[in-house]
Formats: structure tokens, sequence, C-alpha cells
């Protein structure tokens, strides 16, 4: 507690000093427009795309701006999901397990990579977004429906890409932040940076920590209120603390990349995680959570090597990669003898190693072909080691396996005319011994250069195959399951428009329509454990709409402006497994059929006010939909708020921020009966030393 406060009252002291040397210094007091340029107050150029980037051939991408990454360092990938795109952020609670789904499909439907590699667990087949922190991430992208099988098979909702980038450094840099908020949670983020004309050295760590014990409404408990009679006059739902929620995540991020300055770089990007988290109490549970320890612990380190060769029409680029996961989960109770129990002490623990080489080629301004070759080696051993039989000491529960994961691609990228481009990709997938081919056709149009209207269409047939939890996990794991297939049509059209240093305004709409059959679904057992089969067949369909503004009003004003709004109906359509089964027909669980965002910053000299909002229709919790309420999650409304000032200095650059989370106090629920805090403040502090040339 004291590190931060000293920290506070040291970088106060130090702005008079800061605001004198403003005062000074007669470059920064000046108001002229091109001053104000010069700290931020421009605006990026519209490009009107005779031809649109071989690349980029009927691909429905939604890139996040670097601004967008870097408006709140404290939050995790999933929060900026929520605020800045059409994808449905589901949340356990604060500092807890968060999945993102694209377009009415499941978590492990979302393909995840960083820097190429992919980093979906291959147990769950999910990614947990809470533990991606948004300062480690330089450039992200999210590539939707059949868009995703450019890069990765497996996402048969999208994919989501995340990428570091060298630092640009020219000698030494520093940056350093602190951030102070409620529920006794402190944020600290360094970055050390060194580079000249062929390296780039960058380190940078994040340690976060927090008691987490914000306070709630359950609504899932009532009180009576009695009369001097006992009698029952009236009830209330009581206000509760979140219990056994506190946590501490440290981060270490360690790049090298070395450009020879003949067109070719090499690079080194390690990534260590430690984390400890206890696992809140549900909004259900009467336990005193002095009587229950609920813990999860990870240390997971992720590793690349790089080398891109690039010459005037072709490019290479291998990689090879590993990553080493250690989790552990312990459940431990007191029977009422005051000596803690393990009841529950599962460990985990997987090794990937990955290789990936890729070619691209370019005979001329009409074609492009490319290649690309990839595998994942997945060994993963799990096992509660409280349950052990006799003979050989054998964990019952879990399994030891390992698997080959395999892809190849070659794609054929033709521009037949100057308004007009096709793409052709075979994709094909190999987990253990099954194959899966992924075709997927793209092709768009430049219907007018005036607006740069452009509309394109898509169609691809996607696999996904089971993860080692559904073939394996024992008890209850099936090694007979069918991988989850289907097709997958998608038509949009997109414009954009602007004056350089005005303003700029692009945006785009989108609909898609998704089959898949086989869709893997864990149910109960008459043994009295679950496991999965292929039971359902979803149609998933729906549109999808983005718009960007962004002005300057006046040489010292900018607006930014960005909406989302989507509607991704996911329907049920399997035959009924019995007659009581009523989710034919229904929305799937824990999907929301309508969702939409709104961001709005306003930029004064070196102010900057940030807002952000977004929408959730009715989630339904059992697949009837039965609307009681525990079936039914009501809809929500979410709004943030956060005002920064930067101060610029001939030594250094400082800023302060204050952000307001749920702003108005929204008493909702992102999953049932895990409670999530109501209005919140964090304080930050920064200070970047203008040690570079």
């Amino acid at each position: 507690m004291k590190k931060p406060l000293l920290l506070t009252g040291l970088i106060l002291l130090l702005l008079p000093i800061t605001l004198a040397a403003q005062g000074t210094d007669s470059t920064t007091n000046s108001s002229t427009p091109s001053d104000w340029q010069r700290k931020g107050i421009s605006i990026r150029k519209i490009f009107v795309w005779g031809r649109r980037p071989m690349k980029q051939i009927g691909v429905e991408e939604t890139r996040l701006d670097s601004a967008v990454l870097k408006e709140n360092i404290a939050l995790s990938i999933a929060d900026v999901l929520t605020f800045n795109s059409s994808l449905f952020v589901k949340q356990y609670g604060r500092a807890t397990l968060s999945t993102v789904s694209f377009r009415g499909t499941g978590p492990s439907h979302t393909q995840v990579t960083w820097n190429g590699m992919k980093i979906n667990n291959p147990m769950l087949g999910m990614t947990d977004f809470s533990m991606i922190p948004t300062y480690f991430i330089d450039d992200a992208s999210l590539l939707h429906g059949t868009s995703s099988v450019n890069k990765t098979g497996g996402g048969l909702g999208g994919l989501v890409q995340l990428a570091t980038q060298p630092a640009k450094a020219n000698g030494f840099g520093l940056q350093y932040v602190q951030g102070i908020g409620m529920f006794k949670t402190f944020d600290e983020f360094l970055r050390l940076t060194w580079g000249n004309d062929h390296w780039q050295v960058s380190t940078r760590a994040v340690l976060q920590s927090s008691a987490n014990d914000f306070k709630y409404r359950n609504h899932d408990k009532k009180e009576n209120i009695y009369d001097e009679n006992k009698q029952i006059i009236g009830s209330y739902y009581p206000i509760e603390r979140n219990k056994s929620g506190a946590f501490r995540d440290l981060h270490l991020l360690q790049e090298v990349y070395y450009n020879t300055g003949k067109g070719d770089r090499f690079g080194l990007n390690a990534w260590y995680l430690d984390s400890n988290r206890e696992l809140p109490l549900l909004t259900t549970d009467y336990a005193d959570d002095t009587d229950f320890e609920n813990r999860q612990r990870e240390h997971t380190l992720r590793s690349i090597l790089s080398w891109d060769h690039l010459r005037r029409n072709w490019k290479t680029s291998i990689k090879a990669g590993y990553i080493h996961t250690w989790m552990a989960y312990d459940y431990k109770r007191d029977p009422g003898n005051g000596i803690m129990t393990s009841m529950t002490r599962s460990r985990s623990k997987i090794d990937t190693f990955y290789g990936e080489a890729e070619g691209e080629y370019t005979p001329n301004d009409r074609w492009l072909f490319t290649v690309d070759l990839s595998a994942h080696q997945q060994m993963v051993e799990s096992a509660d080691k409280n349950i052990i039989l006799q003979q050989g000491n054998q964990a019952i529960v879990g399994y030891d396996q390992s698997r080959i994961e395999l892809s190849a691609s070659v794609s054929a990228k033709w521009r037949p005319m100057e308004r007009m481009g096709i793409s052709m990709i075979m994709r094909g997938e190999m987990y253990g011994t099954q194959w899966a081919p992924i075709p997927a056709l793209f092709a768009d149009y430049l219907l007018s250069k005036r607006g740069n209207i452009v509309a394109k269409a898509s169609i691809s047939r996607n696999y996904r195959f089971p993860t080692l939890n559904d073939l394996y996990f024992l008890p209850g794991g099936n090694p007979d399951l069918k991988s989850e297939s289907g097709f997958s049509y998608e038509a949009g059209i997109s414009f954009s428009v602007g004056k350089e240093n005005r303003y700029t305004l692009s945006g785009s709409a989108s609909w898609y329509e998704q089959h898949i059959n086989d869709w893997i679904l864990w149910l109960p057992t008459t043994k009295g454990f679950f496991s999965p089969v292929n039971v359902k067949k979803v149609h998933a369909y729906g549109t999808e709409l983005q718009a960007t503004l962004a002005t300057i009003l006046s040489p010292e004003w900018k607006l930014e402006l960005n909406g989302t709004f989507s509607w991704a109906p996911s329907i049920n359509e399997s035959e009924p497994m019995s007659p009581a089964d009523q989710s034919v027909g229904k929305q799937l669980p824990y999907e929301p059929e309508f969702s939409a965002t709104t961001t709005g910053r306003l930029t004064f000299r070196t102010w900057s006010l940030l807002y952000q909002w977004c929408y959730y229709s009715e989630r339904y919790t059992m697949s009837s939909n039965d609307a009681t309420l525990t079936g039914r999650l009501t809809p929500y409304f979410m709004n943030n708020l956060s005002l920064e000032k930067k101060f610029f200095a001939r030594w250094a650059d400082f800023s302060l921020k204050g952000t307001v989370n749920n702003l108005f106090n929204e008493d909702y629920l992102s999953v049932l009966s895990r409670p999530m805090p109501g209005i919140n403040v964090e304080f930050f502090i920064g200070i970047t030393p203008h040690w570079g040339k």
C-alpha cells in the first residue's frame, strides 16, 4: 500500500515543476493548428483504392486501433472487445474467466493466435481473455466467419489475431504507469526499450492485484422484515460483498528484434504469466469464506523465434514456438473439525511445440500466391491428485494424451480487372489421424471510387475437431465424437470517405448465414457424470453493422465516434432428443440475439474525454429458453467514462487519468449466480522520460 502512495505523492510534487517547464517552453505553449496536430490533433488518411490490397479480397475484418488498445491499460483484451466490437464477451466476474464468441457460436469456435501461434487451450478449446493484458498487445484484428480460413481452420465463428511489434526506439526509453483503484486494486506497468538502426529490444512488465471485495445486491437471496409480533411485513434483497475473489497476476514480456537492413529480420518473443486467483462464491452460496479455500493458479510461458525474409516480389517467413502451461485448482473445506481438508487437487500440464513456414509470391499486379504449413504438437497431462487407484497410483479423473495438429493451405488471389478481385483458398486440417478439407472462395467489387464503395461475398466449409477433454477426460470423455462442421455464407458492403486533416467516415454492413452439424454438447448420463455427444444442428445467421467517424472540429478540438450493432440469432434445429425436449427452435443458451456498442472520444489540446457504452439483450441459461427467474438473464447496458490530461516537459511526459467503470451503477449479471461490481473508480499516473534521441 505504501509504495503506490509514495509514488503518487512524488509525481504530484513533480507536476508544478512540469507545468513551470511548460510555461518556459514557447513551442509547448503555442496554440497554432500545426502544433496541436503535432501533439495528436490529426486524423489518419483515408485511402481510396483503385485496387484494394490483394490480401483483403472479400475479407470481413475489424482492426482495433492502437489507441483503442491503450485507452485503459488496466483492462484486459476481453474489456476492449466488449466496447469495440460486435462480439459477445461472456464474463464470470471481475478477474475471472472471460470468453469470446462470434455470431452466435460458442467460445470454442473462436480461434486465437498470438504472433501467428494458436494459443487456444487444447484441453478446453477456448481462451481466457481476462489473462491477456492490453499493455502486451500492439496489433489486434478480428476475422469474422469465413475470413478466418485465410489464417487457420476451426474458427467456425471467427479468429482473433493478437500481435506485438518492434518498439521503434532510438536509444533508451522508459514508461511507467501506476494505477490505484477501489477494492484495494493496484496496477503497475513498466516498459524499457532500447534500439538503433538494426536492434530493437523491449521489456514489458504488468503486476495487478486486488482484494476484489466489491459490494453487490444479491437477487438470489431474500431477507424478510418482521414486526414486533414476528409477522412478515416485507422483504428485501441484501447487499453482500464478493467473497474469496482476491487475485494477483504478473506478466513479463521480452522482445528482441534484429533487422539486417537487407530484407531479413529475426525476432524473439517470450511471454511469462504467473497468476494466483481465488474463485469467488456464487450468489447462491451461504458458506462462510473462512471455511473453505477455492483457488486457481497458473504458470504459462509462450515463446516464439521468427525469421522474415523479404524481396521485391516474394516473401518467406519461418517460425518456431513453445508453450508450457502448469495449472492448479485446489478446493479445500473445513468439515467441522477446524482442519482444512482437500476435496479437489487438480493439476494440469500442457506442452505445445509449434512450427510454421509460409511464403508469398507476386509475379505481377494481378496475381498473389501464398502457401502455408504449420504444426502444433499438443501434450496434455491432467489429473485430480486426490483420486488415486490402489494399484499403480494412476489418477482415474483425468488423462495423459498427445496429438499432432497439422494445417496446410494454398491460395491464389486474382484481379482480372481493376475493380474486381477473386480469392480461392484450399486448406487442409489434420488432428491426430483425422483429416478435413476446408475450401473457401472470396470475391469483391469496387462499385464506386467515389466513396470507395466495395461489395464483397464469400463461402466456405469449415470444421472444428473435438478438444482433448471432449475425447479423453475421465470419467466422461467420448473418443467416438465426430468433428463439428458447417457451411458459411457471407455478403457485405463497405465504404470510406474523408478529407485529410478534416474528417474521415467509414462503415460496413454484412449479412451471414451458417449451418453447423454435429454440435458437441456435454449431457448428464445415468452413471452420474456428464459426457459429450454430437446432438445438435445449429442455424446461425444475422447482420453486423459498423461505423467510424473522426473529425477535427477546430484546430484544438477533435471528435471520434465508433459504433457497432449485431443481430445474431443462433437456433437449435436438431431433432428432439426426447418428448420432453423443448430446445428445438430456440436460441442457444448464453447467446444474446442483439448487441451494440458506442465509443466516443473528445480531445481538446492535451485533454481527452472518453465515453464507452455497450448493450447485450437477454440471454437464456437453459436450452428450453425458460423465462423463469433462473432461466433468463435480463438485458443490461454498461457505461464507462474516463478523463485524461497530459503534461509535456523537456525531460519527460506525464499523464494523469481517472476512470469510472459502470458509471450508472448497473445491477447486472453476465453469467448466472456470478456477481459483478457496481460503480468503481481507478486513477493512473504515467511518466515517460525523454532518454531517446
